[in-house]
């Protein structure tokens, strides 16, 4: 069972059926992976059903997996959100690589006002539709039944405005409560992690207007890269998930 695929008519996979793959996802499978009949296989569709089975054809440019059963994960509840201010060195496209993995629900670039790097408005549909394919293949390399949702670039007072429907923590090294004692209230939650230098005075004064808690992880100073996937592991235990 080492293979896992993504494909929108997994959707409609029942058992005894047949899920025809085609595509960039069947042409990986078949000229990367080396796919043969025979191999035993899962196909997701990212919206929380996968299906198991055995490759029952395979062409040049699509396989069919002939379906033994299938599982359905329903959306977790609260959900994990990382804000991820943008980080020089590919430093927030690792942060949300490693959050995938670690069960992140859903991402929101954040433009934080120290944030070094930019996304050109003309450039951004390019950036956000990067993103979105790093998380669908970390969604792929972990087997999650569900790919995190991918919101647009978002700017302080946009994530202030989450603040009443989300329970808004800002991982900042100073903040005197440690992030193992959050107590959550059944909304979702938005970790807000900024960028190298840090998150600046008046976007904290914004967010905690907006409701939101000043949280720590510890005595160390984690990178951009580390922080946010350090608190959703956290936040995975907190919550009973893991």
């Amino acid at each position: 069972m080492a293979h896992f695929y993504l494909s929108d008519d997994a959707s409609a996979a029942v058992e005894g059926g047949t899920i025809d793959v085609t595509g960039s996802e069947a042409r990986h499978a078949i000229t990367v992976g080396r796919l043969t009949a025979g191999e035993r296989m899962r196909v997701g569709d990212g919206k929380g059903l996968i299906a198991h089975g055995v490759v029952s054809a395979v062409g040049s440019d699509r396989f069919e997996l002939r379906v033994e059963s299938t599982q359905f994960d329903d959306e977790p509840r609260p959900r994990l959100w990382l804000a991820q201010a943008l980080a020089k060195g590919a430093r927030d496209e690792l942060a949300i690589q490693a959050a995938t993995e670690l069960g992140v629900d859903g991402v929101i670039p954040w433009a934080a006002s120290r944030s070094i790097v930019k996304w050109d408005r003309a450039k951004v549909p390019k950036h956000e539709k990067r993103w979105g394919s790093i998380l669908r293949e970390a969604s792929k390399q972990s087997v999650r039944s569900r790919i995190p949702a991918l919101k647009p670039l978002a700017s302080t007072a946009q994530l202030a405005a989450l603040g009443g429907e989300n329970q808004i923590l800002v991982l900042e090294p100073t903040a005197a409560e440690p992030l193992r004692s959050f107590a959550a209230d059944g909304r979702d939650i938005l970790v807000v992690v900024g960028p190298e230098g840090g998150i600046a005075p008046a976007e904290l004064a914004r967010l905690a207007d907006a409701g939101a808690v000043t949280v720590s992880l510890g005595s160390t100073i984690l990178r951009a890269s580390t922080a946010g996937p350090a608190a959703i592991a956290m936040l995975n235990t907190v919550l009973g998930r893991w």
